[in-house]
């Protein structure tokens, strides 16, 4: 008789880690992909200038379809193109964050207005841009507080972010892995992550946050992970003359109020971002160990199915919470308190100053986004 696997079958059936639990033996993560798959993916990726592994961009901004192409873009009408184990989860997990990365459109739209702005000299512009950017971060918060309403912890901790996860600084496959007929030693790349996504990297340039030695190699090296264009605009942004600095000189007490107001919502947004993979990493981490040391753990039990290894790490391969709040204290460092500003204005008598700035403008025109 012919046995029907279900959805939610599927990702046992797959998943070696669980094997080895259920039979009582050590099944190492498959060591090779064979040539018939390697190459080909191989050589798609170097023509997409991209590494040949699942990334963000792969998953999120390439993944996704209209039911109804004349319809909204909203969760109701949007579907995934390619999907992995887990479900609604699944797609749940990825149109959420494709909504976080439509809310953020405005704002990267602003950027090259608030450059200009600095350019010229023109504090009332760079007001009215950065104000544009703190209402699409806080729209970029709420559209993450969807990933309650249409994501499982359970099985996004149990079932999907195993495939999310990469072969570097991954304990499961510590080897990496040999790209059959591309080169004979492994070689080792980073799961798919939310670091892998060039919005709040913008951000950061653009508000001149600065990142710890560990933190911010990490996400350099992320940027590898990026369509090339997304890549060169980071780049383009962070040559440009200090935001921060045009704002301590002009001491204009509405432009450092809509600074302060970005850097407040990029730190209300990862500070949310926390709370999210506390939910759906840490507790379901926590629960995993709970039936560990309990003697429970079976396939019952959702989390249980995720390798020890991933217990503390994020797809990309940071030990993530640690990695988040420290992320997120370093861009209250940037913070510029507004009543010290303006009464530092009043004190000196300083007038704004129109200085001429010079400016990378490659990527930078309005008219490219």
């Amino acid at each position: 008789m012919a046995t029907t696997i279900t959805d939610s079958q599927k990702p046992f059936s797959l998943d070696p880690y669980h094997v080895s639990e259920v039979f009582g033996f050590i099944l190492p993560a498959p060591l090779m992909l064979p040539r018939n798959l390697a190459i080909p993916y191989w050589k798609v990726s170097q023509s997409l200038g991209l590494p040949p592994i699942l990334t963000h961009a792969d998953a999120v901004l390439a993944n996704w379809k209209k039911r109804d192409p004349h319809g909204p873009f909203d969760m109701e009408n949007l579907e995934l193109l390619v999907t992995l184990p887990g479900g609604d989860s699944v797609r749940g997990f990825f149109m959420v964050t494709l909504l976080v990365e439509l809310a953020a459109v405005p704002a990267i739209k602003s950027i090259p207005l608030v450059i200009n702005g600095v350019q010229c000299g023109d504090a009332e512009t760079v007001t009215s841009a950065l104000e544009e950017i703190s209402q699409a971060m806080e729209g970029m918060t709420d559209a993450l507080k969807l990933m309650h309403a249409y994501v499982k912890p359970e099985v996004f901790y149990g079932i999907i972010r195993i495939y999310l996860s990469g072969w570097k600084d991954n304990s499961s496959m510590p080897a990496g892995l040999v790209y059959e007929g591309i080169q004979a030693e492994p070689m080792e790349y980073s799961g798919g992550s939310a670091a892998q996504s060039s919005l709040l990297h913008c951000f950061d340039e653009l508000l001149g946050v600065k990142h710890e030695e560990n933190c911010g190699a990490f996400l350099t090296r992320m940027r590898n992970y990026m369509p090339s264009s997304h890549k060169h605009l980071i780049q383009d942004i962070s040559l440009q003359p200090s935001l921060r600095g045009f704002v301590q000189q002009e001491a204009s007490e509405l432009l450092t109020a809509a600074f302060q107001l970005c850097v407040t919502k990029l730190m209300a947004l990862r500070s949310y971002h926390i709370n999210v993979v506390s939910r759906f990493i840490t507790v379901p981490a926590a629960r995993a160990r709970q039936l560990r040391s309990q003697g429970n753990s079976s396939q019952e039990e959702t989390v249980s199915r995720a390798p020890t290894a991933l217990e503390e790490t994020g797809t990309g391969g940071s030990g993530i919470m640690s990695f988040l709040k420290t992320v997120r204290d370093r861009t209250r460092d940037v913070s510029l308190p507004l009543d010290n500003r303006a009464m530092q204005k009043s004190t000196n008598g300083a007038q704004p100053q129109n200085t001429q700035y010079t400016t990378h403008q490659t990527h930078l025109q309005s008219n490219t986004f």
